[in-house]
């Protein structure tokens, strides 16, 4: 955001690691004409100062200003339009930055969303993939944007250390963004920002220790070079290794990552290499419930049920370039590309829990998955006056394409006898004659090609001095989808639709401190294929595509700042389409699952000692006309009605650079099957900690300490994370984790 309201000095010290600084004496556009009043009537008005910070997007302006706490950012960018103050954007935002990340210790996406209290944070189908609930809905790490690009950081686990701040962009967002490459994001999209270097060198060494032997390091070094310091250089690099918390589970992560910039007056230029590889061994797995009358109790959050054979390893390569032309002061063109290298190996065995006791079984499933994606953007961007009227304008294009080969192997005709409170383990376990084959795991063949196209309009029509804001624009977007068997090659389903999916939205700020908004917008997914039969019966048009599927929103909402704390207020309804083979045993896109809600979020520092991030988010989120009366009008799987967070930070003045840290998080009861039959308890989890900057031989030294989950209470953390599935994820035990960070 772009605030009359001047940064303390504190808030500018905290951010100066992360971002460069160029402070400039201006006003804000919206309010120029009460500023012109005020320095009439108002005797030695001073304007308030911007800060202007290092910019990962290439953009003239850089990233916005942290806001005061230096836990969230004062706006981000949202899609095509661009970086957005959020009081003068008509959706809900909030971008965490570096700062707040490092501070919670968080180790990866997940870790940091779980503080948010409209995200809840679930796991992939049958695999350790991160998985989001926003709103409902459901959004994967595979459909998580990097800079503005889909399908560019590794699919199941980004560790911090790639990323300088995390952006959520909560709603649909078909125009903006474009269509999710695995058809999520109805409920929010998630975008990550790389490092750059700030203007003042950078010298960081953390090293960390998890209870359960898990140590960690890190580095972080920048500089900038050439004249005006024009080019910028940043490397991060981590290695850690050891045991978890969790009995017998143990993990390998590799990371490092460069990023290159060059600010100059007409042009600006990055560009982002970074290698990530990720071991698991033994990690928990997931539980799914089989024939069982009611929920089993959750199990001690140290316990472990997986086989001591299993492991996950997974190996990205990738890279981005971007860039920014001013052809004049008003118009501006703009790209970007990206490209991916991923390579995945795994064997599973996932509890499948027949009993309340725990009694169940195992069955052991492989897999291995490369892909291959590149994706890219070009845009024109500018600005023009008709004589009170402005306009803001962009043209936009988006490419996204992906290759993705496969191949599999599972054995559920050999079933495993164990136990979910007493587990047997099992030496490893051969593929037996049951086992079924796709392609070779040593050697997999292509399965899937992705690739989407796109253009879209928008136009940012300001009157009143900018108090009133209207935001209209449309996307086309072509979903082309190519599915191959794995041993044969051989084509098995294609899929080639378009869809416009058009969006407004409205601002109006009546006064500095508040503006209300509303929008209506749209996400895009591809339409289902219509089953050969159902019960038995041949269906009608079987192998027949659905048109694309089009889940509206409409939001409304009021957002507040003063400068110290800053509130914003949603309340929205999403209708995302649902399918079922109909009476007359044809496959129909019919009834929808409802979304609707209320999210309140409060942010800042409310003292000068003390930092506030929290919220509350009630939600109905329901099935309706979905062809059995038995299940309209339930719940949709995973859905909690009310969570809420609350994040306190207090600077202790008895002890001068000591920090007190605490989390509360709520999650109400949800249900793991669409009969609502199988109701799954809520839970309410408190992490304390501490941190203290001190100078040790001259140097800049921060310790951080951490207890999650002190209670020690044993929950099920999740339920679900995929369409119509409502597998358990268990929640994490309590445990210690410290770090101390050092400053050359």
């Amino acid at each position: 955001m772009v605030s009359t309201k001047s940064l303390s000095l504190k808030t500018l010290c905290s951010t100066c690691l992360s971002t460069s600084v160029i402070v400039l004496t201006t006003s804000q556009s919206a309010w120029a004409q009460a500023d012109d009043v005020d320095a009439q009537t108002t005797p030695n008005v001073v304007l308030d100062t911007i800060v202007v910070t290092s910019s990962a997007d290439a953009s003239a302006d850089g990233l916005p200003d942290a806001y005061e706490g230096g836990q969230v950012a004062t706006g981000s960018r949202v899609g095509i339009l661009g970086n957005q103050d959020i009081m003068d954007t008509p959706f809900s935002t909030t971008s965490y930055t570096n700062e707040y990340i490092t501070n919670q210790q968080a180790q990866s996406v997940g870790d940091l969303l779980k503080k948010d209290p409209t995200v809840r944070v679930a796991r992939g189908f049958g695999n350790f993939q991160e998985a989001y609930f926003m709103r409902g809905f459901i959004t994967t790490s595979d459909d998580t944007m990097y800079n503005g690009l889909y399908g560019i950081l590794p699919r199941q686990y980004i560790a911090t250390e790639l990323f300088e701040r995390v952006e959520v962009q909560r709603g649909a967002s078909a125009m903006l963004n474009g269509a999710a490459p695995s058809g999520g994001n109805a409920g929010g999209t998630i975008n990550l920002l790389p490092k750059r270097a700030s203007n003042e060198p950078l010298r960081e060494v953390t090293l960390g220790y998890g209870q359960g032997d898990q140590g960690k390091v890190a580095v972080d070094v920048s500089d900038r070079f050439g004249s005006d310091d024009a080019i910028g250089v940043r490397f991060n690099a981590a290695y850690q290794d050891g045991d978890s918390a969790i009995d017998d589970e143990s993990s390998t992560l590799g990371l490092a990552a460069l990023g290159l910039d060059y600010r100059g007056d007409q042009y600006r230029l990055s560009a982002d290499l970074g290698w990530q590889d990720n071991k698991l061994s033994e990690t928990r797995p997931s539980v799914n419930l089989g024939g069982v009358s009611s929920v089993p109790n959750a199990p001690d959050g140290s316990k472990n049920w997986a086989q001591p054979w299993t492991y996950s390893d997974e190996k990205d390569v990738f890279g981005t370039i971007r860039g920014e032309y001013d052809f004049n002061d008003n118009i501006t063109a703009y790209g970007a590309y990206g490209v991916r290298s991923g390579e995945e190996e795994n064997s599973l065995a996932t509890l499948t829990v027949n009993n309340v006791d725990g009694a169940g079984t195992v069955y052991r499933f492989d897999n291995t998955r490369e892909d291959k994606v590149q994706s890219a953007e070009l845009g024109l961007r500018g600005k023009w006056q008709t004589g009170k009227i402005g306009h803001d304008w962009v043209l936009a294009a988006d490419i996204y394409d992906q290759e993705e080969k496969g191949a599999y192997a599972f054995d559920f005709g050999n079933q495993l006898a164990t136990n979910l409170y007493n587990p047997t383990d099992y030496t490893e376990v051969p593929f037996t004659s049951t086992a079924v084959f796709g392609g070779n795991l040593d050697d997999p063949k292509l399965t899937n090609k992705k690739q989407f196209q796109s253009f879209a309009l928008a136009d940012t029509i300001s009157l009143f001095d900018d108090k009133l804001k209207t935001t209209l624009g449309v996307r086309h977007q072509n979903l082309k989808t190519t599915s191959y068997d794995a041993n044969t090659q051989a084509e098995t389903a294609h899929y080639d639709k378009s869809e416009w999916t058009p969006s407004i939205g409205i601002v109006y700020q009546p006064t500095m401190d508040w503006s209300v908004y509303g929008n209506y917008i749209e996400s895009l997914a591809a339409g289902k294929r219509a089953p050969l039969e159902n019960n038995g019966n041949p269906v009608t048009n079987a192998g027949q595509d659905l048109a694309p599927y089009v889940s509206e929103q409409t939001e409304i909402g009021v957002k507040y700042d003063n400068g110290l704390i800053g509130s914003s207020l949603a309340v929205f309804r999403t209708d995302e389409p649902r399918a079922y083979t109909n009476n007359s045993n044809t496959f129909t896109a019919a009834g929808e699952n409802r979304h609707q809600g209320v999210e309140l979020t409060v942010f800042g520092s409310p003292s000068e000692n003390m930092r506030l991030n929290a919220g509350v988010t009630y939600l109905s989120a329901e099935q309706k006309d979905t062809g059995d009366s038995a299940l309209d009008g339930n719940r949709v799987i995973g859905a909690p009605t009310l969570q809420s967070n609350v994040n306190l930070e207090y600077d202790l003045a008895a002890v001068e650079g000591l920090t007190l840290t605490g989390d509360i998080i709520h999650t109400g009861s949800r249900y793991s099957d669409n009969a609502n039959t199988l109701k799954v308890d809520g839970y309410t989890t408190l992490d304390l900690g501490a941190r203290y900057r001190t100078t040790l031989a001259g140097q800049d030294v921060t310790l951080k300490g951490v207890v999650t989950n002190v209670t020690g209470e044993d929950y099920w953390q999740s339920v679900g994370g995929y369409a119509d599935s409502g597998y358990l994820n268990a929640g994490e035990p309590t445990a210690l984790k410290v770090s101390a960070t050092f400053n050359f």
